[in-house]
């Protein structure tokens, strides 16, 4: 029987495998992308955790939370006076599986487009340049390519101390399927995802508390936006406790028990439902990487070089499976540098300049160094900062809450990190990562004009701020 023979072989359809993909075959090689995942309807799908269970479905929640809550609590202001307000969480549900159906059966399409065949099922590598194919029809079939790039992603991290039923104790997937609104939820871990499904159904009417095992609240965004983040979240009544380490959790009846200690001693909370959120890890297991000679680090990771090579000639690695960020951004543009790297094209990723994003109300963003980290290096640095409490658009949108804070280089002027809570801080973003790209100043963000009445006004008078020069503040 003849084997099939790609240029390049996925394994892992993804953020960063579908687009490793596509990219691959508009460099004119024939490509293929193995991708096992099975939706909510019982058909494969490609996307990946970002699509299925991950990015899109969560940000589909946040935003039908938002508009509820503000339905509820934030027309008032404006003028607008509406009736008793009622939800349904199984229509919000529908909706959001909706959305994800859209995105994954766009990504079919833009294979069909650009020449790309799905192989539906699991790989699993056999040899120098081979991979083993294990349909999800029960079928299995031999393939072989010069290229073969592994997108396998991440999955949630298990805590031993809270096995999941997937009813009542759910990992970050279940806890976008509920059909009721928990009175009472716990969520361990207070990182991104703890947050933003925290968010989510506290909007919704849930008594929302956070244990986080760390002392520290966001120990990975600069402080003064992490303590800005810590008072805007409980005070919108998410309650977070930190430095809770849970050593038990049980089914209770209807409910759920959770033991932990603080530092009061030993605790004890009951939830209706209960999240585990404390991470996540790479799935590299039952790849047969050892048939290759891959050898995972003691975290699963893969060791890879700059260009994205493994060990193994021929196989290469991106995304949630290698170091740096687990963000379905990063692991994008990992694919494309892999797939021209592979055609022979510059294959770079500048990690200094991907952008972090939590998407709560307000939102999180940040790009470049923290200040703690500027001063534990011993780099100069200045400050400067603005309100949103100051800018125009900010406050007739009735969403003045947070600050820009950017950082630049006390002696060449250069950004060296902005730091974003507020509204639409994600968007806003975007702007610093481009000049830090662009290896901008202060002082060329300041000498820019910016539209008024705009938010981006903001980060224009933080980077005057660098220089004690803000206007409006």
């Amino acid at each position: 029987m003849a084997v099939d023979r790609y240029d390049v072989l996925v394994i892992g359809g993804g953020p960063g495998g579908y687009v490793a993909a596509i990219r691959a075959a508009q460099l004119g090689l024939k490509t293929a992308c193995v991708e096992r995942w099975i939706g909510k309807d019982g058909q494969p799908a490609l996307g990946g955790t970002c699509l299925n269970v991950g990015c899109i479905p969560s940000k589909a929640l946040l935003e039908s939370s938002e508009q509820y809550h503000r339905a509820r609590h934030g027309l008032a202001a404006h003028g607008i006076t509406v009736g008793e307000v009622a939800i349904d969480p199984a229509a919000m549900v529908a909706r959001k599986d909706g959305i994800v159906r859209q995105f994954t059966g766009g990504i079919g399409g833009l294979f069909r487009k650009n020449g790309v065949t799905w192989l539906k099922g699991s790989g699993r590598l056999v040899g120098e340049g081979k991979v083993e194919v294990a349909g999800t029809d029960g079928a299995a079939q031999t393939v072989s390519a010069e290229h073969i790039i592994i997108a396998t992603g991440s999955r949630p991290t298990p805590l031993l101390v809270a096995p999941l039923d997937g009813v009542r104790i759910v990992d970050s997937a279940g806890a976008l399927d509920f059909t009721d609104v928990p009175a009472r939820l716990g969520i361990i871990g207070a990182g991104v995802i703890g947050l933003e499904l925290g968010s989510v159904w506290a909007r919704l009417g849930s008594a929302v508390t956070l244990l986080e095992a760390m002392p520290e609240f966001l120990p990975v965004a600069d402080r003064a936006i992490a303590a800005l983040a810590h008072k805007e979240l409980t005070g919108q009544g998410l309650q977070i406790r930190l430095g809770a380490r849970v050593t038990a959790a049980a089914l209770a009846g209807d409910g759920v028990t959770v033991d932990f200690e603080d530092a009061k001693g030993a605790q004890q909370a009951a939830f209706d439902r209960l999240i585990v959120a404390v991470g996540r890890q790479p799935v590299t297991d039952r790849l047969g990487l050892d048939a290759v000679g891959i050898a995972p680090d003691e975290r699963g990771f893969i060791p890879v070089d700059g260009q994205f090579r493994t060990s193994a000639a021929g196989v290469y690695a991106i995304g949630d499976v290698v170091r740096g960020p687990m963000l379905a951004h990063r692991a994008s543009e990992d694919g494309i540098a892999v797939a021209e790297g592979i055609a022979g094209q510059h294959c770079h990723v500048d990690y200094g300049t991907i952008p972090w994003i939590i998407y709560t109300w307000p939102e999180i963003a940040w790009v470049g160094r923290t200040e703690q980290a500027l001063k534990a290096e011993g780099v100069p640095y200045t400050v400067g900062t603005f309100p949103f409490q100051a800018n125009g658009r900010a406050r007739a949108m009735e969403a003045a809450q947070g600050q820009v804070k950017l950082l630049a280089h006390a002696e060449t002027d250069r950004v060296l990190g902005v730091h974003i809570i507020g509204p639409h801080a994600s968007e806003l973003i975007a702007e610093a990562v481009v000049a830090m790209e662009f290896c901008a100043s202060a002082e060329d963000l300041a000498r820019i004009v910016h539209a008024h009445p705009t938010l981006s006004e903001a980060l224009h008078e933080a980077a005057l701020a660098a220089h004690k020069r803000a206007i409006h503040i």
